[in-house]
């Protein structure tokens, strides 16, 4: 088993939420990822496992004005990054999003932050309307967007997967990234790898 074919069966009721794969965060982009490029390939195929299971996907972007509160010119402790519609606020150019993925945007007032794709946002909302019971959560990056999506999540009442195959983490500080897993752990939220065995459904 390889990190580019990741066993996973979703199930009845599942909405997979992917976090900010976009140009900016990959290698070469203003804020890179450590490896972000790495999932692509991953997402892909989960991408079909969904779509072929009738369940809903959500694409999750930055999508900052160009005065961003996140940003180092006011403060913040980001270069600017993924403003909005500016080539690095772009989904990665290998990343093969179906038409019916629904994309969501957040962190697009200046003077607000939002790592969680929930902050700010109608995610939730849309989860409820969908019916889903269980969130499956990948994307950038494990330490800030990942792990706060995952436990507001939690928070929410949803069971939470986590695909850690489609998973990269900016480490600032080394091991940031494996104890945002384990924060993730402890919230309730099952760590699914690809070279298990078990299926998560």
């Amino acid at each position: 088993m390889t990190a580019t074919t990741p066993r996973f069966a979703p199930r009845k009721r599942d909405a997979l939420v992917v976090s900010d794969v976009q140009r900016d965060f990959l290698p070469g982009g203003a804020l890179p990822v450590a490896r972000g490029d790495e999932i692509v390939a991953p997402l892909n195929e989960i991408f079909g496992a969904f779509v072929a299971a009738g369940c809903p996907i959500f694409a999750v972007r930055d999508w900052h004005p160009p005065d961003h509160c996140s940003f180092a010119s006011r403060g913040g402790p980001w270069p600017p990054h993924c403003v909005a519609g500016t080539p690095g606020a772009e989904f990665a150019e290998a990343l093969r999003l179906p038409p019916s993925a629904v994309i969501i945007s957040k962190a697009t007032a200046r003077n607000k932050e939002a790592y969680s794709a929930f902050a700010g946002t109608d995610l939730g909302a849309r989860l409820a309307a969908a019916g889903a019971r269980r969130v499956v959560v990948a994307g950038l990056a494990t330490d800030y967007c990942v792990v706060e999506t995952v436990l507001d999540a939690r928070a929410a009442g949803f069971e939470v997967v986590v695909l850690v195959d489609a998973v990269r983490a900016i480490d600032a500080e080394a091991g940031d990234g494996a104890r945002a897993l384990h924060r993730m752990e402890q919230a309730g939220a099952e760590l699914h790898r690809g070279d298990d065995d078990r299926t998560a459904g």
